[in-house]
């Protein structure tokens, strides 16, 4: 196991009806942005409660967060902070809002041109507290310290990370998640079996415990999102996955261990230039990175395989091979489309699509050995 200095200092307040917590989670001395995505809050009930619990506060509204937050979005919300003198940004919505929630509490305190956070890896000196109300289980945002923005005007979609953006607090009630149409529910789960894949999938360095809590939570992402587009109002269910997703992408299981995202890296520029859905972009890409990196990932692809799908007879690499075939058939059984060709993407739309690779001078993987040449060879597997 590696060396590592962890600190996590989300608060978390899970189960039915804990919105009202915000009334105590949040002091009425604050100024509130209150920020969410499409309106689908007024219509499920969540923008009512955030309301009620937050009466005697001072709050402002800011809607239309994109699926994909866009910059110029979270640039308009920043000067709607700084004209009200605003002090504290409540995300309430999935992922995508909690990512814009602190890339506005960054920005507003960044000295110059905000993008440098990301196109240059500026770092933040201090931000806007932060609090997050979810109401879709996948990203894990909200007990992290990450982001991912698009910027629409240049078709770049770029992270950055700092311990200045972990929220205060989050609350998760698995409830609000009833709601939400069965792609998204979907997505969350792929999404957040990837998140899992991409600390896990690499080589193994005798780190036990995360490794069997990774395991486990694949197991169970695996087991309930089969079962959640048949019993979608089933409580326990998306408790159990919307607390998955949430400890997917927490820091626990990073820590100590090697770990991979290229297939995140290389979906940017799909959502990016294309509008797939995150979760689509890694569905494709995943299974060709599996297969391009496949005898140095083999002994982990092969415990994936044993534990998640039940894969333990035939020969090392016909064990790989089914594994591999084993993910992505989960993905099509979640409803979600595996091949460039599905989504209209063709030969001519790689160069384009490794780009950001070769601009960003990223070498991906656990091994830093993917670059833009090996990001397009692995995107040929894939048409």
């Amino acid at each position: 196991m590696d060396n590592f200095d962890f600190c996590n200092p989300v608060r978390v307040v899970f189960g039915k009806g804990m919105i009202a917590r915000l009334s105590t989670l949040i002091p009425v001395s604050e100024r509130v942005l209150l920020l969410y995505g499409g309106g689908s809050i007024r219509k499920n009930g969540v923008y009512d409660q955030v309301v009620n619990a937050l009466q005697g506060h001072r709050v402002v509204e800011f809607g239309g967060v994109e699926a994909n937050p866009h910059y110029e979005t979270c640039m308009q919300a920043v000067e709607l902070v700084r004209k009200e003198k605003l002090t504290f940004i409540l995300a309430v919505g999935g992922g995508s809002v909690v990512d814009a929630a602190k890339f506005i509490a960054a920005s507003v305190c960044f000295e110059g041109d905000p993008w440098a956070i990301l196109s240059e890896g500026k770092a933040i000196e201090q931000a806007l507290p932060i609090g997050a109300v979810i109401t879709l289980a996948a990203t894990g945002s909200e007990m992290n310290h990450r982001a991912v923005i698009t910027r629409v005007s240049s078709g770049e979609k770029l992270n950055f990370a700092s311990p200045k953006v972990y929220p205060q607090f989050a609350v998760l009630d698995p409830e609000v998640t009833y709601s939400l149409p069965l792609r998204q529910v979907a997505n969350g789960v792929v999404d957040s079996f990837i998140h899992v894949i991409e600390q896990y999938l690499t080589y193994p360095v005798n780190a036990k415990v995360q490794d069997a809590f990774s395991e486990v939570l694949m197991t169970v992402i695996v087991e309930e999102g089969r079962k959640v587009l048949k019993d979608s109002n089933n409580y326990d269910i998306r408790a159990n996955l919307m607390w998955a997703a949430t400890n997917a992408l927490n820091g626990w299981i990073g820590q100590g261990v090697p770990q991979d995202w290229s297939s995140h890296r290389i979906g940017y520029a799909m959502t990016a230039q294309f509008g797939l859905d995150h979760a689509q972009t890694l569905a494709v890409i995943l299974p060709g990175v599996m297969t391009y990196m496949q005898k140095e990932k083999a002994e982990k692809i092969m415990r994936l395989g044993e534990v998640v799908f039940d894969i333990t007879e035939g020969e090392p690499r016909e064990r790989v091979l089914k594994s591999i075939e084993a993910c992505e058939s989960f993905f099509r059984e979640m409803g979600i489309q595996t091949r460039l060709s599905d989504y209209g993407i063709r030969e001519s739309d790689l160069d384009s699509l490794v780009s950001q690779v070769k601009q960003m001078d990223w070498h991906l993987g656990e091994h830093a050995n993917i670059d833009d040449k090996v990001a397009r060879d692995i995107l040929m597997l894939r048409l």
